[in-house]
């Protein structure tokens, strides 16, 4: 049996306004790797249209580690996309520019939130299953939005290379990404998703001996 592909790039690109929330399970553990398998590296870069600082929402800043015209992604890398008040600014058509190339090319982008808009936008949700913060939400700000009947009204939805999450659910997007980027063992993933979804400390317990 072969081995699952093993992912070894993982880009955030960063925005002005980006959701801090909707990506703080992705970055604490994308970092630390405290429940990795020891054997699966991946590394964290985020990534900006250029490497000026952006403030997030929440107020922090952050620099992006490099500018987007510098990367070539590979087969297996994974592109998120975070949630923010700006995607519609026209300084992020690049990226979206270039999520339009890799998506054919077998690169995870993972959406979330606003970032969902963004996609709708450049129409393409119009042939693949999603979700968003609402379906009338995606055609309210997304004029050019076509895809209604592949929307699942789920808090994340998976379609081959392509996950969508609404803005409530960043648990969920997170536990979506962890399963397809395998950088954890099954019983480990599980057992951390149901101490977060759950707050039962038996979870904990468990997760800690999954480690052993």
């Amino acid at each position: 049996m072969k081995n699952k592909l093993i992912y070894e790039n993982c880009y955030i690109y960063v925005l002005d306004t980006l959701s801090d929330w909707e990506i703080a399970f992705l970055t604490a553990e994308l970092n630390s790797r405290r429940y990795f398998n020891k054997n699966k590296k991946t590394e964290l870069i985020m990534i900006g249209n250029t490497l000026k600082p952006i403030k997030t929402m929440g107020g922090i800043i952050i620099t992006p580690d490099k500018d987007i015209n510098n990367i070539e992604f590979q087969e297996g890398d994974i592109l998120i996309l975070p949630g923010a008040d700006t995607w519609m600014d026209d300084k992020n058509k690049e990226i979206l520019n270039i999520v339009s190339d890799v998506i054919n090319r077998k690169v995870i982008i993972a959406a979330i939130c606003g970032a969902t808009v963004a996609l709708a936008q450049i129409g393409l949700l119009d042939n693949r299953k999603h979700t968003s913060n609402d379906k009338d939400f995606l055609k309210m700000f997304s004029p050019n939005y076509k895809g209604s009947s592949h929307y699942i009204n789920a808090p994340t939805v998976v379609d081959d290379n392509l996950i969508t999450a609404t803005g409530l659910a960043p648990l969920e997007f997170s536990y979506e990404i962890f399963k397809k980027i395998n950088v954890m063992k099954k019983d480990t993933l599980e057992a951390w998703y149901q101490l977060y979804k759950t707050k039962q400390p038996k979870y904990f317990y468990s997760l800690m001996e999954t480690l052993k």
